[in-house]
C-alpha cells in the first residue's frame, strides 16, 4: 500500500483555517512530538493539540481528502514507535482530552477520555473505595488511551489481566472519520463482533479513542510484599512455580537476573552473595486475614526452595513501595549506563523463563553485546534490555535482538508480551505470524483505513524496502 503524501504548504494553511490556534506547527511542538521511549525519531509536518472528539474526526476527514498521514499519540511512553509520525504527517495529539467524566461506584465503572493519565485513574477510583488494576510501569505519565491502543501490562497482570480486560466499551474515529460507539457498559455483552477488543491492542492504526467505559473492582483490603535472593535464576523459577502449583496466585511476581540485581543491589538492606544469584517480588493482596495467611505460605515455599535471603512480607504500603522502588531502579540504571539500549519485552510459557535466560550469553557471546533480563515471573513476560557502550555498535544490538526474538518463538513465545510492534518490530513480524495471518490482518487494516492514513507504516512489514526512521 503507498505511503500518504507529504502535507504540502496549502494544506497546512487548509488545517490552520479549520483548526485555529490547535494546530501546531512551531519547532519546538514538532520536536516535542517526534519521539518516545524506544530510541527512534520522526519529526511531523504538524501536530493537532484535540480538544473534542468533532475535531479527531474532521482532522481524518481531511486527511482522507488531501492524503496525508495522521498519527495518534498519547504520551509519547511507548517503547515500540508506534506513535511516531509518518514523514510530512500530522501527529494528532491526544492529551488535550484529560477528563475523567465519572466514577460510577454503584456500577463500578469509570468513564475517561483518552489522555487521562493512569495513574490519576488509580487514585481518583480508590479514593472512592474502587480499583483499577493495570499498572505499567509509567502510569504516573503514560494515558489510559495508549494503554488501550498498546494493551498495556505491568506486574499485576498475573492476577488481574491487561488493560483490554478492563475495557467494556469505547467511543473512536474510524480512520474514514466516521464516529463508531463499540463494546458495552455492563459486565456481559455478546450482540455482533467484538470490535472494542479489536481496536484495544491495534496501536492506533484501526481507529482513534476518544472515550473508554471501564471496569473497575472494590480495592483490596490489605497488601504486602515478600523479596527473596535465590542462588540462581533456575531455583529462583522453581520457587515461582512452586507458589503457583501450591494454589496461591499473587498479585504479582517480578524476577530480576544477576546483572540485574548487581545493579541495584545496594538498594537492599542485605549484601548479596554469588555471581550468579536472582531476585524474586511477590505480592499478595486481598483481605487482611487472607492475605496474611498467603503471604506466609510464600515465605515458607521461598524458604523451603532455597531462599538465601529474604525481607520478610512488607504490609505498609511505603515498605512495600521501598521494595518496588528495586525494581523500577533497574531499567534506569540500565538506560543511564549504556550508549545503545534496545528495550525488548519478548515472553515465554513460565516454565520456559529459566531456558530462556540461560541462553541469552551465547547471543552476547555471538554479537558483543550486553544484556540484562528482569520481568513478570508470573506471566512469563521478560524484558531483556540489550546494550552496547558505543553508538557505533547499534547493528550488532539490533541483530541480538531479532536473535532473542527467534530463541523467544522457539520456546514457544511470543516477540512482545506488552510493548507491541510499532515501527521497532515490524520487520519481524513474519517470523511469528503465517502468510494468511498477515493477509486477513493487512485486510481488516484496508477495510477499516481504505485511504491508508491512519498510522501507517506501523505493525506490518512495509511492502516495498523504505528508509527506517
Amino acid at each position: 500500500m503507498p505511503m500518504p503524501r507529504p502535507l504540502d504548504a496549502p494544506t497546512i494553511a487548509l488545517l490552520g483555517r479549520a483548526f485555529g490556534p490547535d494546530l501546531l506547527y512551531d519547532e519546538a511542538a514538532l520536536s516535542a512530538r517526534s519521539s518516545d521511549e524506544s530510541g527512534l525519531a520522526q519529526a511531523p509536518a504538524a501536530v493537532l493539540l484535540a480538544r473534542t472528539e468533532a475535531q479527531v474526526s474532521r482532522l481524518l476527514e481531511l486527511a482522507n481528502a488531501h492524503g496525508f498521514a495522521v498519527t495518534p499519540r498519547g504520551a509519547g511512553t511507548g517503547l515500540a514507535g508506534g506513535c511516531l509520525a509518518s514523514p510530512g504527517g500530522v501527529v494528532l495529539d491526544l492529551t488535550a482530552m484529560n477528563r475523567i467524566l465519572n466514577i460510577d461506584s454503584r456500577s463500578l465503572t469509570a468513564t475517561v477520555q483518552p489522555g487521562v493519565l493512569t495513574g490519576d485513574l488509580r487514585s481518583a477510583a480508590r479514593a472512592k473505595g474502587l480499583f483499577y488494576p493495570p499498572d505499567p510501569a509509567s502510569l504516573g505519565t503514560c494515558t489510559i488511551g495508549g494503554n488501550a491502543a498498546t494493551n498495556a501490562g505491568g506486574p499485576a497482570c498475573v492476577k488481574y489481566g491487561t488493560t483490554r480486560d478492563y475495557v467494556l466499551g469505547l467511543s473512536a474515529v474510524l480512520p474514514t472519520g466516521e464516529l463508531i460507539r463499540a463494546g458495552v457498559n455492563t459486565r456481559k455483552g455478546v450482540v455482533g463482533y467484538d470490535l472494542a477488543r479489536l481496536l484495544v491492542g491495534s496501536e492506533g492504526t484501526l481507529g482513534v479513542i476518544t472515550e473508554l467505559t471501564l471496569k473497575l473492582l472494590p480495592h483490596p483490603r490489605a497488601a504486602a510484599c515478600v523479596a527473596a535472593v535465590f542462588a540462581d535464576l533456575g531455583a529462583a523459577m522453581r520457587a515461582v512455580i512452586g507458589i503457583m502449583a501450591r494454589g496461591h496466585l499473587p498479585s504479582a511476581m517480578e524476577f530480576l537476573d544477576a546483572r540485574c540485581l548487581k545493579l541495584v543491589g545496594d538498594l537492599l538492606p542485605f549484601r548479596v552473595t554469588g555471581g550468579d544469584s536472582a531476585l524474586v517480588l511477590v505480592e499478595t493482596d486481598g483481605d487482611a486475614e487472607q492475605t496474611a495467611r498467603e503471604v506466609a505460605d510464600v515465605e515458607g515455599i521461598c524458604r523451603e526452595l532455597g531462599a538465601t535471603d529474604l525481607i520478610p512480607a512488607a504490609t505498609e504500603e511505603h515498605s512495600r513501595e521501598a521494595i518496588w522502588s528495586v525494581r523500577r531502579s533497574v531499567s534506569t540504571r540500565i538506560h543511564e549506563a549504556c550508549a545503545v539500549y534496545i528495550p525488548e519485552d519478548i515472553a515465554v510459557p513460565i516454565g520456559r523463563i529459566a531456558d530462556m535466560v540461560a541462553a541469552l550469553p551465547q547471543v552476547e557471546r555471538r554479537h558483543g553485546v550486553t544484556i540484562y533480563a528482569f520481568g513478570h515471573a508470573g506471566d512469563g513476560n521478560i524484558h531483556l534490555n540489550l546494550t552496547a557502550p558505543d553508538a557505533a555498535l547499534r547493528p550488532q544490538v539490533e541483530a541480538a535482538a531479532e536473535d532473542c526474538v527467534r530463541l523467544a518463538l522457539g520456546f514457544g513465545g511470543t516477540m512482545s508480551g506488552e510493548h507491541g510492534v510499532g515501527l521497532a518490530k515490524r520487520g519481524l513480524l513474519p517470523l511469528e505470524l503465517s502468510p494468511v495471518s498477515l493477509r486477513l490482518q493487512r485486510g481488516l487494516k484496508a477495510l477499516l483505513d481504505p485511504g491508508h492514513v491512519l498510522n501507517p507504516g506501523k505493525i506490518f512489514p512495509p511492502d516495498e524496502p523504505e528508509e527506517h526512521p
